[in-house]
Order: structure tokens, then C-alpha cells, then sequence
């Protein structure tokens, strides 16, 4: 095309020319046109003559292939080809290399306005494959610390954001997941019947404002127990039994014989459920936010169950969507 380059850097060529022809053809132009002045060139220095007769002879000899060379095509608009002898097969001496155009190959185009509408794609690409780091404080010592935050895209979900925090002062450890996009039109209750312990394996995204019910365990977590996880069910069910367990109403001076004794049994059922007890786990997220994996994706999970429905106005208010105005809020 009329902006591509055409190079054989064996012998330093470098040759601008647009042209439909073969590789003998562009080497037959050029031995031409530096041909066409030849004899003013050999009245008026004969030195230089002598080195253009020179590179003539080279650019002949090519046309013998007596030893291989390399022939180059840069084209910034990527609509130049050469042509595959071999096609449809791969021809392992032609190699094609696409690449971003530079500012200034841009701008020679025209297409400066193009190139940056393409910026924030990348960027956000970018973003995608990067962990950021930003400066925190430790929420147990307040020393100095950093907190890590990645994006992960979840297969057949959404977006997450996973935030970690390692205090070197305390040896304190944090982790948080949030979600990635907005709050959904409509609630999401999601229904595991656990009937193999292969279950304990599936990946779990509970958002902040997902409550967790056992019914067989008469359990309930919820809203904003735990706070956001993404995690495994085994390991979900590991963190419910920590948090009961650590419950400062059932230690200490605050607990009865009674209270300990439902607490161990509780804790002894949580740990079956984590065997080969059947149970139901039910999520109820009324954002619409969390997500338990369906092993059987795309097909649909004989085991799981997922259900949309309306919030109510009272898990409007939880959410604090009943006093948020999105339309016709300029007049005011």
C-alpha cells in the first residue's frame, strides 16, 4: 500500500512504493530507477557511481537467490500481503507480525482520535491482569500496611474485587470480596442440595448482604455476618463454625451448660454436613450480588436451584435503594 516499507536489511535497501507485483518485480523498480540517472551520476562523480553499479550488482544478484535474505513489509495499516505459496497450509518462511500503531504512525493515517478511543479498553484490560496496591492502615494495630486488590472475573457470573491486607507489624491478616458491578433489578435465592462430599468443593461468592440458612441444622446466618467471602462451601462452613464458636455469649462467664451443650451438638452437625449428611445450603442475596458454582455449567445442576424474586420494601430500605433517586433528580 501507498504507506508501507519495504526492506531488505541485508543490504540496507529501504524502498516506499505501493505496488501490486512480486518480490522479483519491486527488485526490478528499484534496479531501474537508481539505473535512470546512472550516466549523469558517472559524468559528475564517478565515486558514487561506482558505489550505486555496486549496489545494482547486489540487488541482481537477489533475483538468483544464490543465498537467502529477508524481505520485509512494515505496513502501519495493515492492508499490504504476501502471498502464501503454500496456502492453506502454514508457509514456516513467511512470518506475519501484527503490532500497535505509535503516535506518530497514527497521526500520519489519521487516526489520531481512533488510537485513543481504544486507550480505555486497554486500560481497563490492564486492570484486569494487574494486582494494585494502595496504603492502608492496620485495623488490629494501626501500624503502617499495605492491602492488595485484584479483579477476577468470575466464569459465568460477573466481576469480583478480592482485597487482602497483611500487617508485618502484628502479623494481622485481612481478606474481602466485593462485587464488581451494581446492585441487581432483583433478589437472588440460590438452593444446594448437599449430597456428596464432592459438593464441599464448589466455589462460593457470598456478598456482604447475603444471609445463609441450613434448615436440617435450624441455622441462620445473617446479613452481613462474615462480611463478603469467595471461598469454598468446606470452607464457608469452616468460617461458620469458627464464628460460633467464638461466640463471646456461649464463653465464659456469659455461658450455661445448656448453651455449651447445643453448641457442641451444633458444631458436631456443621462438621457431618461437611461429610456425607444430606442438607440444604440457602443463599439469600437480596442484591443479587452471590453466586454458588454450577459443577455442571453451561447444562443445568440437578442439585442447585436458583430463584429471582422482588425485594420487599423492607430489604429496599436494608439496601438503602428506597431513598435513592435516580431520575429527575436535576429538576430538584
Amino acid at each position: 500500500t501507498a504507506v508501507a516499507y519495504l526492506t531488505v536489511p541485508s543490504l540496507l535497501f529501504f524502498s516506499p512504493s505501493p505496488v501490486l507485483t512480486t518480490i522479483e518485480g519491486i527488485i526490478d523498480r528499484a534496479v531501474a530507477g537508481l539505473e535512470q540517472d546512472q550516466p549523469v551520476r558517472r559524468a559528475t562523480d564517478e565515486e558514487v557511481a561506482r558505489k550505486i553499479d555496486e549496489f545494482i550488482g547486489k540487488l541482481k544478484q537477489l533475483k538468483e537467490v544464490h543465498s537467502s535474505f529477508t524481505f520485509i513489509i512494515d505496513d502501519p495499516s495493515g492492508n499490504s500481503f504476501v502471498e502464501n505459496p503454500r496456502a492453506p497450509q502454514k508457509d514456516d518462511a513467511l512470518v506475519v507480525a501484527r503490532y500497535r500503531r505509535t503516535p506518530q504512525q497514527a497521526a500520519m493515517l489519521g487516526l489520531e482520535g481512533e488510537e485513543l478511543d481504544e486507550t480505555p479498553a486497554d486500560s481497563a484490560e490492564d486492570l484486569r491482569n494487574e494486582v494494585l496496591q494502595f496504603n492502608t492502615n492496620c485495623p488490629e494495630c494501626n501500624a503502617p500496611a499495605n492491602t492488595n486488590m485484584k479483579l477476577v472475573q468470575i466464569p459465568h457470573f460477573k466481576e469480583a474485587i478480592i482485597m487482602a491486607t497483611n500487617c508485618d507489624s502484628c502479623g494481622h491478616r485481612t481478606n474481602e470480596v466485593k462485587s464488581g458491578g451494581a446492585i441487581e433489578p432483583q433478589g437472588t435465592r440460590i438452593t444446594l442440595r448437599i449430597t456428596d462430599p464432592s459438593d464441599m468443593t464448589r466455589d462460593i461468592l457470598k456478598s456482604e448482604t447475603c444471609s445463609v440458612e441450613i434448615p436440617e441444622l435450624e441455622f441462620e446466618l445473617g446479613m452481613g455476618a462474615l462480611g463478603g467471602k469467595f471461598t469454598t462451601l468446606e470452607g464457608l462452613l469452616k468460617d461458620i463454625g469458627d464464628l460460633v464458636e467464638r461466640n463471646p455469649f456461649t464463653l465464659g462467664d456469659s455461658s450455661t451448660p445448656g448453651r455449651t451443650e447445643k453448641l457442641q451438638e451444633f458444631v458436631g452437625k456443621l462438621r457431618q454436613a461437611k461429610g456425607k449428611a444430606t442438607a440444604h445450603f440457602i443463599m439469600d442475596d437480596p442484591a443479587g450480588n452471590s453466586y454458588l458454582q454450577n459443577v455442571y455449567a453451561p447444562e443445568e445442576d440437578p442439585e442447585l436451584k436458583v430463584e429471582r424474586y422482588e425485594r420487599t420494601f423492607e430489604q429496599n430500605e436494608d439496601l438503602g435503594l428506597n431513598d435513592m433517586k435516580t431520575e429527575g433528580y436535576e429538576s430538584e
